[in-house]
């Protein structure tokens, strides 16, 4: 007989991880360690649980959840329609979420936050749960009776036979279960095309290579956080912390787009501000808003009224800029190296950016179209979360859509090694503009220019921002080139900005202490996953 305490570890088990634990309890009873109908029962109450208060969370709520990028990406597109659907076909949505691993979540949520039929949901909640766990639990129990036994007389070991089965059993229900539906297939056809394109892989694993490299300049230079002091002019060196507007005011104001700080404070006065910033920037709509302190295009947002400027600042208490919008169509990242002992400067790496369209064909929605596309499918969850409201919509044939704003990769953009827009008249107008910037020498401009041929000339430049020490020569994510070359330039990047400060620290610029930098680093990070990606 169970224990309450047994019966409790089991519930929180399934809050936890609840397919782990019912195969990890249907192996326990197939070995006569645990009695199989309060096991079961224990299982099936942890998930229902788990169930009930994933919707009960959208049901309290509300639409306030939409506010958490996280929540956002999750339920939407088309959230509202989702709560309608499952409204009409409860046990379909229901018993079909069971088993495709991913969909509970945005589904659950919809229900919550726009379904109007509450008791028939948890009704077919319930039905579900009754189905799903009897068979987990009794599927891993007849497959640890057919293969613990033998398998622990062979290899001598019952805890490593039976840790192997249950992570055999874990990876079927997972992985090998979901692909006898098309969703299912459809899901790991995108995880096996990102993974297989390492563009698409986390910052993490395309850096840990280059870690031991850094670890190693850390060391011939004796500190680890040298490449502070790359740019003295730009707080931290450009690494963290560093304010947008204090770097966009050093530049020449001919070449930079024109905008306004608008500050923290009371709704009212940053919407006095705001309108006021508009009014002073031209007076016409969209512009974009974006943190004052953010890294990695977090927060960037193009607004096209007063209402989305509004929602904007209402997600976004601190220090915002608001800039004027330049449509393109194209955009570069060039990457500008000078040593301080060097009259002139040169440009490392230039980034071609493609932004996404997508094209109609008269009869396919927006998110069909999304999702059958070779490229644009591996982010439809940016995209379609971003275009909620269009993400039903048919296109016209031949009709373009515009599927990013920003010239950001984890936004969608695409992006090109540049090399061939790179010129002489273009090399020396970048290091005109650098070295008028007091204390700059390592880091990338975003600009944007609506004419080739006078960019390359150096006349057409639009600058967005100015990025120090942590900016990437982001040419490496072209969708052609090879992660070995992605590395070898990310080493070098990484030798000229510890160099480059080692030099500056010879000449009495101080690198910021490792602490100091760690603790920063982590309020960013950890205030980061709080704020949405948009544009």
């Amino acid at each position: 007989m169970l224990t309450l305490a047994a019966l409790l570890l089991i519930v929180g088990g399934t809050l936890v991880a609840e397919d782990a634990t019912a195969i990890g309890v249907g192996l326990a009873t197939a070995e006569g360690r645990l009695p199989l109908a309060p096991a079961l029962a224990a299982c099936a109450a942890g998930i229902l649980l788990g169930d009930v208060a994933l919707w009960a969370v959208g049901r309290l709520a509300g639409r306030r959840l939409l506010d958490w990028p996280r929540v956002a990406r999750a339920v939407t597109p088309g959230g509202a329609r989702l709560g309608s659907w499952v409204d009409r076909h409860p046990a379909l949505a229901i018993v079909g979420s069971r088993f495709t691993p991913g969909a509970r979540l945005p589904l659950y949520l919809a229900a919550g936050i726009w379904g109007s039929r509450p008791w028939r949901f948890l009704l077919w909640m319930l039905v579900a749960v009754s189905v799903w766990t009897p068979l987990l639990v009794f599927g891993a129990t007849i497959a640890g009776r057919a293969t613990l036994g033998p398998l622990a007389a062979w290899s001598g070991s019952s805890w490593l036979v039976r840790t192997g089965t249950m992570l055999a059993l874990f990876a079927f229900v997972r992985i090998v279960a979901p692909l006898a539906s098309t969703e299912g297939r459809g899901r790991a056809s995108v995880r096996w095309a990102r993974l297989r394109r390492w563009e698409f892989w986390p910052a993490w694993a395309v850096y840990a290579p280059v870690a031991p490299w850094m670890v190693w300049l850390a060391l011939r230079h004796r500190s680890l956080t040298v490449f502070t002091a790359a740019n003295p002019g730009i707080e931290h060196g450009g690494v963290v912390g560093e304010s947008k507007h204090a770097i966009l005011s050093a530049l020449p104001s001919q070449w930079v787009l024109p905008w306004v700080l608008i500050p923290p404070g009371s709704p009212d006065d940053r919407m006095n501000r705001l309108r006021a910033g508009v009014i002073a920037l031209g007076g016409a709509y969209p512009f974009v808003l974006k943190p004052d302190v953010g890294e990695r295009g977090s927060g960037v947002t193009w607004i096209r009224s007063e209402a989305d400027a509004e929602a904007c600042l209402a997600r976004e208490p601190r220090a915002v800029l608001l800039q004027v919008a330049h449509e393109g169509p194209f955009e570069a990242g060039i990457f500008y190296v000078r040593h301080p002992g060097d009259a002139r400067g040169r440009v490392f790496s230039v980034t071609d950016k493609r932004f996404p369209w997508i094209v109609g064909d008269g009869h396919s929605t927006l998110d069909a179209l999304v999702r059958a596309h070779p490229r644009y499918r591996l982010q439809a969850g940016v995209f379609l979360t971003r275009h909620a409201r269009h993400a039903g919509r048919i296109l016209h044939d031949g009709e373009r859509f515009r599927l990013a704003q920003a010239g950001n990769h984890a936004q969608g953009t695409e992006f090109r090694d540049g090399r061939a827009l790179l010129t002489p008249a273009l090399e020396a107008r970048i290091d005109e503009i650098a070295r008028a910037v007091a204390g700059f020498h390592f880091g990338r401009f975003d600009v944007r220019y609506r004419d080739r041929e006078a960019f390359m000339a150096g006349n057409d430049l639009a600058i967005v921002e100015l990025n120090g020490v942590t900016s990437e020569a982001t040419h490496i994510y072209d969708p052609a080139g090879r992660l070995w070359s992605a590395w070898t330039t990310l080493a070098r990047q990484w030798s000229l900005a510890f160099g480059i400060g080692a030099a500056n620290r010879s000449r009495g610029h101080h690198p910021t202490p490792a602490l100091e930098l760690g603790r920063l680093l982590w309020t960013e990070l950890s205030g980061r996953g709080e704020r949405a990606l948009a544009d």
